[in-house]
């Protein structure tokens, strides 16, 4: 959020694309499968589309846990660049502890690393570092 506020570009979490039986899902601590995902990449992929297409640059954070999920997100569309915020499972339980009200239990964490599928060739960023600082990052890198 705070990359996007700095860039003035509008800022989409990918959460909010979930269809209500993922959100069903993962609200009584059931991890999602790749065909649970599948509609809510389908979504993803839209939105990156629809605003790239029209010229109009957005930051969109969500959880592209493998490879095979960016592949889908991209595509072949031009202008997508991927930042890998890295963090540690202390740190991602510790910032879920603060985030009342949201359907994923923190339960579900664990399932989420036991997924991940580091990305290669993508900036990667210290989720730990101070908010300021991975902006700045993340602005030199992409040149804005």
């Amino acid at each position: 959020q705070a990359l996007a506020a700095a860039l003035d570009w509008p800022f989409y979490d990918g959460d909010d694309f979930h269809p209500p039986a993922n959100v069903a899902k993962m609200g009584a601590g059931v991890p999602l499968t790749d065909a649970d995902r599948a509609p809510w990449l389908a979504a993803l992929h839209a939105l990156l589309a629809a605003r790239l297409g029209a010229g109009q640059p957005l930051v969109l954070a969500c959880s592209a846990l493998k490879a095979a999920y960016r592949r889908q997100l991209a595509g072949e569309l031009p202008g997508v660049a991927l930042l890998y915020l890295q963090a540690s499972p202390a740190l991602i339980a510790q910032r879920l502890q603060h985030r009342p009200g949201h359907f994923m239990p923190a339960a579900l964490a664990e399932s989420q690393f036991a997924a991940l599928e580091p990305p290669a060739g993508v900036l990667t960023l210290d989720a730990a570092r101070p908010v300021a600082e991975l902006v700045a990052q993340a602005r030199a890198a992409l040149g804005v």
